[in-house]
C-alpha cells in the first residue's frame, strides 16, 4: 500500500522484522513490486531492506526530502533502465591479450627467455602491463560503444569491470519508446566487434542507477 506526503508516496509494506535478509525468495518480491508500479509511471526505486518503525516515520522521511525526491523522478521521468554487459568470450584472457598486443608478446618472451631465475619484480611488471593493456582495450570498446548508443539514451553510465573477463559493463537510461530503437543500435553495434565478444543486453529496470540520494530510516541508511 501506499503512504503519501506532500504529493510524493512511497510504497511500503508491513513487516514484524527489524531486518530482512536478501534472500531469493524477497529480492524477486522486491523486484515484481517495482516491475509493477512501472507499468503506472516513475519509480525511484529503494535500496531493499529498508525498515521504518512506523508509517509516520515513512511519511516524515518523505517530507524532509520532498525536493530531492522530485527532483529525482523529473530526471528519470519517462525513462527506464537498460544494462548492456559485454564479456571476452575466450578460454584464457591473457594469451587472447598476448595475441593482440606485441608489447605484451614480446614482455613474455623476454621473461620465458631468461636463463636465469625469473625474479618476483619480472612477473610483477608482466603483470602490470597485461593489467595497463587490458584496461586500455576496455576504455577503447567503452567509447565505442557509448559512441554508438549515446544517441538512443537519455543518460549514459560505465561501471567498473566486475570480472576479469568483463570488457564494458553500461547502464543507459532510455526513454519507454526508444527501446526498440535502442535495441536495434546495439545489435549494429555488435557487428563491430567479432566472436571473442559476447553481448548480455537486459532491462527495462527500474532507474537503479540514476536515483542518487542516500536515505535514512531509524538512523540506519
Amino acid at each position: 500500500y501506499s503512504v503519501s506526503k506532500n504529493g510524493v508516496a512511497a510504497v511500503v509494506s508491513d513487516c514484524a522484522r527489524q531486518k530482512i535478509r536478501p534472500e531469493r525468495a524477497h529480492l524477486a518480491a522486491h523486484k515484481e513490486v517495482l516491475k509493477r508500479l512501472m507499468q503506472d509511471g516513475t519509480v525511484l526505486p529503494i535500496a531493499f531492506g529498508m525498515i521504518a518503525d512506523d508509517v509516520g516515520e515513512v511519511r516524515r522521511m518523505l517530507f524532509r526530502n520532498q525536493r530531492r525526491f522530485q527532483e529525482q523522478i523529473d530526471r528519470v521521468a519517462g525513462n527506464v533502465e537498460m544494462g548492456l554487459r559485454v564479456t571476452w568470450d575466450v578460454p584464457n584472457i591473457f594469451e587472447y591479450c598476448i595475441d593482440r598486443h606485441a608489447e605484451l608478446r614480446a614482455a613474455r618472451d623476454r621473461l620465458m627467455g631468461n636463463q636465469h631465475e625469473v625474479r618476483q619484480d619480472d612477473k610483477l611488471e608482466l603483470g602490470q602491463l597485461f593489467d595497463r593493456l587490458l584496461n586500455e582495450d576496455r576504455a577503447a570498446h567503452c567509447q565505442t560503444l557509448a559512441e554508438a548508443l549515446g544517441p538512443c539514451c537519455t543518460e549514459l553510465k560505465s561501471a567498473p569491470a566486475r570480472s576479469l573477463n568483463e570488457v564494458v559493463n553500461l547502464n543507459c537510461l532510455v526513454a519507454r519508446d526508444d527501446q526498440k530503437r535502442f535495441e536495434d543500435a546495439v545489435f549494429q553495434a555488435a557487428g563491430q566487434f567479432d566472436n571473442n565478444y559476447a553481448f548480455d543486453l537486459n532491462g527495462p529496470w527500474a532507474p537503479h542507477n540514476f536515483v542518487e540520494m542516500e536515505l535514512k530510516l531509524n538512523g540506519r541508511t
